[in-house]
């Protein structure tokens, strides 16, 4: 169903793709938008690797909640953990990509839960998370994202 790498030599891993998508702080999500139009847009996150879900949280209407209303097929794509090899001058970066569905999550409890986790991986320290949460949580939508699909790969920019 999902295709190989077409350059299967710069593939990396399945446990290194993980572990870059585990540390990314910011990943990019793209859906089917309106009219056949792809729009992607860049979230934060916090990939529950035990579950092997993706979850992020944002307002409670517009275009990216209208997409995933038609059509819950997604992709997200992280990169980074870029590095020099001694005697190159180009950069290795490395990322990876996720096919998935992703849903809207009605459970209160779970949504909150799930906003301590993302908040934690973001802010300073618990007392943020919780003035944060107190504030604003009954406008927040929780998505989830189960993963279908994972690649990773590493390419030297050059």
């Amino acid at each position: 169903m999902f295709r190989l790498m077409r350059r299967a030599n710069r593939e990396i891993p399945e446990e290194a793709a993980k572990h870059l998508l585990k540390r990314s702080r910011r990943g990019v999500l793209a859906v089917n938008g309106d009219d056949g139009y792809p729009f992607a847009i860049p979230v934060n996150y916090f990939y529950d690797q035990e579950q092997d879900k993706i979850y992020f949280h944002g307002a409670k209407s517009g275009h990216k909640v209208d997409a995933l209303k038609k059509n819950d097929k997604v992709c997200f794509t992280v990169y980074g953990n870029e590095h020099f090899e001694p005697g190159d001058w180009a950069p290795y970066v490395q990322s990876t990509v996720v096919f998935g569905r992703c849903r809207l999550v009605e459970d209160a409890a779970a949504t909150e839960a799930r906003v301590r986790e993302l908040g934690l991986k973001y802010y300073p320290g618990r007392e943020e998370v919780e003035k944060e949460i107190a504030k604003a949580i009954k406008g927040v939508q929780l998505y989830e994202i189960t993963i279908e699909h994972l690649t990773g790969k590493q390419i030297q920019e050059k």
